[in-house]
């Protein structure tokens, strides 16, 4: 009984570390992801309940400071820091609000994660796929994930069909800040206006 019981610990022990190690991969960090997105899609809650919950994915998935920094390009040098601090706040709630409502419109999307490619210590690039449907057609999503924590892998962009989202948003916001100027405050404004919205 004793010995039963010992080697079902060890088992025990054994698939805990090997799980923990699997989660430490960018690849199953990924599918992971999109998995619990999948669920909370599919659940027979509320817009506003699934798009709560996607908000709590997102927080604890994405580098959302990172992106946020990115975005801003050469005009994060021309700020001080309590504009800064302002940028970051309002970019937290901008994205979250942006990325929680349009997911919500789909249900219960399938992503299959088909390999991945190590760039560097840094990043590695996660190639998967939104499997067609009869309503729509297969859509090739690659995930930008930063890996210098290695146990806490963050996604940095998703590139869909070639298009990096970060790079676009990037583009925009810095259309906003060349129309005016480089004034940081019209882009404050345009964040406002989206998050009251």
């Amino acid at each position: 009984m004793f010995k039963r019981n010992l080697i079902a610990f060890f088992a025990f022990i054994f698939v805990l570390i090997d799980t923990t190690l699997l989660a430490l991969e960018p690849n199953v960090f990924v599918q992971s992801t999109v998995n619990r997105a999948s669920q909370i899609l599919g659940d027979d809650i509320s817009k506003e309940q699934k798009i709560e919950n996607l908000k709590l994915i997102a927080k604890d998935t994405v580098d959302i400071k990172g992106i946020g920094l990115y975005t801003l390009g050469k005009f994060r040098k021309e700020i001080n820091d309590d504009q800064k601090n302002k940028y970051n706040k309002l970019f937290n709630e901008y994205f979250l609000k942006s990325f929680s409502s349009r997911l919500a419109e789909y249900s219960n999307p399938k992503i299959e994660v088909i390999g991945q490619e190590i760039i560097n210590k840094n990043y590695t690039i996660v190639s998967s796929k939104l499997v067609a449907t009869a309503e729509r057609q297969e859509v090739k999503i690659d995930w930008r994930i930063y890996t210098k924590n290695p146990e806490k892998p963050l996604i940095r962009d998703l590139i869909i069909e070639g298009l990096s989202l970060a790079r676009t948003q990037k583009e925009e916001f810095g259309s906003i800040l060349k129309s005016n100027n480089g004034d940081i405050n019209a882009l404050f404004f345009s964040l406002e206006k989206f998050i009251n919205n």
